[in-house]
């Protein structure tokens, strides 16, 4: 057993990840911003704002000495979130963080990246690990690939390993209800109408259970370095809008191609997994369709 300091750990990721670990027999800290969940075992909770200053952070690790992090806390206001100032805010936090961890002892680090870092133009074929251009479009994409840049070149200097995890298209219980998924959701569970784009994008969608068990995996493993975690297969964002009207009913509220598409969105998104079979040895487990039958269910519950 060993200590694990998780941040961001009541989040969308957070907390999944947070039982995933715990289930596995680790001494989890748990950081978040939010009230705790109910008591879990082998789990203790820390409220602490990463990015204010004070030095609570540091009292903590030089208290806890952790030797694995797992870092997932960030601004995660939906809709400002490619553009948003805090971005910044959040790269020199995580950093302050990372020296944290170092000058504790600690030996290994996860953080969690993003699909944003890679270059969307060139996006006609799967996007994989030190082939793909990296050559983010948004303040938050240069943001997450600027902290991978030095974090990587801080932890080879100290002799830390550093695995950075680099999701795509999450979706299940507890997103945040902006997103694809849980917007059509709960507008169609609630009789209202639903605006989407044409639907023809492809994208990458996994849930967020097997988003957990892949970092859990990887954290676990000696891997270091950049690894995807997706799915590795291509949906269009209309399947799975169709998809969802097949579970929750109500076709006659979809309104498709009223949304129009952001600038420079483009036509496919999908992730080379093969790093994560093959070195990390973990392939996804949950089919989409189950997926979002097991979302869709959550969501009903709510309403109860």
């Amino acid at each position: 057993m060993s200590t694990v300091l998780v941040t961001g750990a009541n989040g969308f990721i957070g907390l999944p990840l947070t039982i995933a670990l715990a289930a596995c027999g680790d001494d989890v800290h748990a950081i978040s911003t939010q009230p705790a969940p109910p008591p879990l075992p082998n789990v203790r909770w820390h409220r602490i704002e990463l990015t204010a200053p004070g030095g609570e952070l540091e009292a903590l690790m030089r208290r806890l000495r952790p030797a694995r992090l797992v870092h997932l806390a960030w601004h995660s206001a939906h809709a400002r979130l490619w553009d948003a100032p805090e971005n910044v805010l959040w790269v020199e936090s995580s950093l302050r963080l990372v020296r944290a961890f170092i000058d504790g002892g600690g030996r290994r680090m996860l953080i969690a990246g993003t699909c944003a870092e890679y270059d969307w133009s060139v996006a006609d074929r799967p996007l994989a690990e030190g082939h793909s251009p990296l050559v983010p479009a948004t303040l938050y994409g240069v943001a997450k690939d600027a902290l991978r840049r030095v974090a990587a070149a801080y932890a080879a200097q100290a002799g830390v390993e550093l695995a950075w995890g680099r999701p795509f298209f999450l979706y299940g219980p507890r997103e945040p209800p902006g997103r694809l998924v849980p917007s059509v959701v709960r507008s169609l569970l609630h009789g209202e109408p639903v605006a989407t784009s044409g639907g023809e994008q492809l994208r990458d969608f996994m849930h967020v259970d097997d988003m957990a068990g892949a970092l859990v995996a990887l954290l676990d493993s000696p891997v270091v370095g950049d690894v995807n975690i997706g799915s590795g297969v291509g949906v269009t964002v209309g399947e799975v809008v169709d998809r969802i009207v097949q579970l929750v009913g109500r076709p006659e509220l979809v309104r498709r191609g009223s949304l129009a598409m952001r600038p420079g969105e483009p036509h496919r998104l999908v992730a080379d997994i093969a790093r994560l079979r093959e070195e990390v040895g973990y392939s996804p487990r949950i089919a989409l369709a189950d997926g979002l039958a097991a979302t869709v269910k959550w969501w009903e519950a709510q309403r109860d």
